[in-house]
């Protein structure tokens, strides 16, 4: 797993193999994280530069740390997993990231208010088939996480129903994986 794009191309991740089963990692290819990219880039109008990111269900970071390769001003990365907040510490470092990210323990179901203004570009990566995105998101709407307009990727195994008051912006099948692009309400 590497960086694929921006000022950090190349620099080489944390190795997870195929994904740790137990603790629900199962990171995003590079190849379906660069399709993601160039899909915002190049037909959503770049919403990454600049951008205050959230990573729910962060895993190894690996969204989240492309999106400040490639402008992003600052990252939040949420997950609650001991084994995904080893990875995530481990890469945040080797990117020399520490002080455009931070990092909340939290179950990403579970999201009480936030303090802070909300956030213009999120990632949701949840556990395929467990109904965790849409908990996630409600959660995140709920708490003002979201800033009006926000781009949601939200990636699943089957194309996810969109919770209401949101809109599908696009939707893409990537070998297994299906990223849905939705917008936040204004």
């Amino acid at each position: 797993m590497r960086i694929i794009g921006g000022s950090r191309r190349g620099l080489k991740l944390a190795e997870v193999g195929e994904g740790d089963v137990a603790a629900h990692l199962r990171p995003t290819s590079d190849r379906v994280r660069e399709a993601i990219f160039n899909l915002l880039i190049n037909a959503h109008g770049n919403p990454v530069a600049g951008a205050r990111v959230l990573d729910l269900f962060a895993g190894t970071g690996a969204l989240g740390l492309e999106a400040l390769s490639r402008g992003a001003a600052e990252v939040t990365f949420v997950d609650d997993g001991a084994k995904a907040l080893a990875l995530l510490k481990s890469n945040i470092a080797k990117m020399k990231a520490e002080g455009e990210a931070r990092i909340l323990r939290q179950d990403a179901t579970r999201l009480g208010p936030n303090a802070g203004p909300g956030f213009g570009l999120a990632f949701l990566d949840p556990p395929y088939g467990k109904g965790l995105g849409e908990r996630a998101l409600a959660a995140a709407a709920r708490g003002g996480w979201l800033a009006p307009g926000a781009v949601v990727v939200w990636e699943e195994g089957t194309a996810p129903s969109v919770p209401e008051g949101f809109a599908l912006a696009d939707q893409r099948k990537y070998g297994d994986t299906i990223v849905t692009l939705v917008r936040a309400p204004e």
